[in-house]
């Protein structure tokens, strides 16, 4: 019966350690909360190692999520607009969330209309891809949107 799990019925301390000691293996309390305490007779090592490797099945099934990013000038000219906006297709196609910005250099803060209709386009231009997570907004000198690909 080594390394086998075996339950504890309602014993007394005494008699459940001395089970453990006869079959060579460890009494683990699994609940203290309940009224008599439960306890398992199981090898404890053989427990941990089996804890550990269902947190890596759970860590490894995880989804990770990947976040691309693209970024514009308040003046992007179209040439320039189309080929990123090919890149955030592909992107979204994979599976990856984007993040599209504009970044306002020097004194180009003043063209914030511009940044934000750029983003807006974007946002209309990949909306059969992707929905807007949240709408362009200015964070110091950028002005960020999110964009998650569909399912």
């Amino acid at each position: 019966m080594v390394g086998e799990d075996v339950e504890v019925g309602v014993y007394d301390t005494d008699k459940a350690l001395s089970m453990a000691r006869e079959r060579e293996l460890d009494l683990v309390v699994i609940t203290e909360k309940a009224d008599p305490p439960v306890a398992k007779i199981i090898d404890y090592k053989k427990f941990l190692y089996d804890q550990k490797k269902k947190q890596k099945e759970i860590a490894a099934k995880a989804q990770k999520t990947v976040v691309k990013e693209i970024r514009f000038g308040p003046n992007t000219d179209d040439h320039d607009y189309e080929f990123k906006r090919k890149h955030a297709e592909n992107f979204l196609k994979e599976g990856a969330k984007l993040k599209a910005y504009v970044f306002f250099k020097g004194r180009s803060i003043v063209f914030k209309d511009k940044g934000e209709i750029l983003l807006l386009r974007l946002a209309q231009d990949l909306e059969d891809l992707g929905k807007v997570e949240s709408l362009p907004k200015l964070e110091g000198k950028r002005m960020i949107m999110m964009i998650a690909p569909k399912k």
